[in-house]
């Protein structure tokens, strides 16, 4: 059996999982979805890790590719659709909301569209968005009236609108939990940089080792569950209730230090085989 890491990048996280299917027995690889497609044959497995695009407008391309892998017979995790409701943030909205889980409220603004005006505050981000860029917090209608006016000029509002969401209050950190195969296997504390709202370690912020607590660990599985990802992140923001399912990633980056004893890879890669075998006995 082959296990392929189906990826345009080759991520320090994509190639971990890719060494971590070798150390499990199976010839293992990190393949865009072209070389996926010619390599792979029924009864492989494909990891589906198409990212969002550099331009914030949409998934990266290899999902029909993906979809021809699983009717030739190779078992596709983190097919198309569930790619789409992870990076589409409105997709994602209504999947939580479907599933009773606690997010922030969402509009679509988008020109030409009618919508209920948005209540403020509120955070204006892309439908389609990753490492916390052109995400804005508006607290009054000038702050997003200039924010639309910005949004105006790029790519992913012409094409996609962008998202308003109720601000969630923050509190300088979140949660981002790791689901693989319906177990969580990793975890992280992600604290925000000196005045910055925002807990992205891509605009400065860290991430530390956490053990979530169990009403944490709960959410992260029914989030993943209720878009059938095979492997995701799950970010949870805190309130003085509980937490709020705010994000999902389907090409999620995680560190060694992601797991509390172990290696988080293997565990991921083991918890995905495992998903495999169990789907494969029932049908």
């Amino acid at each position: 059996m082959r296990f392929a890491v189906v990826a345009h990048g080759r991520t320090d996280t994509n190639e971990a999982l890719a060494a971590a299917a070798e150390s499990l027995g199976a010839a293992a690889a990190v393949l865009a979805p072209r070389d996926a497609l010619s390599l792979l044959q029924a009864g492989d497995v494909a990891l589906g890790r198409l990212d969002v695009r550099e331009g914030l407008d949409g998934i990266e391309c290899g999902e029909m590719e993906l979809e021809r892998l699983a009717a030739a017979g190779v078992e596709v995790l983190n097919p198309p659709r569930v790619l789409a409701a992870a990076h589409d943030k409105l997709l994602t909205a209504r999947a939580l909301r479907l599933a009773g889980l606690p997010h922030p409220r969402t509009w679509l603004i988008a020109e030409g569209l009618p919508s209920a005006a948005p209540e403020l505050p509120l955070v204006l981000k892309p439908r389609f968005g990753s490492w916390g860029r052109d995400v804005v917090l508006c607290r009054t209608r000038d702050e997003l009236d200039e924010a639309l006016a910005r949004a105006a000029y790029r790519g992913w509002f012409r094409e996609h609108g962008a998202l308003a969401q109720e601000l969630v209050p923050p509190q300088g950190w979140d949660l981002r939990i790791v689901v693989a195969g319906g177990r969580v296997v990793g975890s992280a504390r992600r604290v925000a940089a000196p005045g910055e709202w925002r807990t992205n370690v891509a605009l400065g912020g860290h991430a530390e080792p956490v053990s979530p607590p169990p009403l944490a660990r709960t959410l992260a599985l029914a989030a993943a569950q209720a878009i059938r990802a095979d492997l995701v992140g799950v970010d949870l923001l805190p309130t003085r209730n509980g937490y709020v399912v705010v994000e999902l990633n389907g090409a999620v980056d995680f560190r060694p230090w992601y797991a509390s004893d172990g290696d988080v890879y293997a565990e991921a890669v083991f918890e995905l085989l495992r998903s495999v075998h169990d789907r494969l006995a029932v049908a």
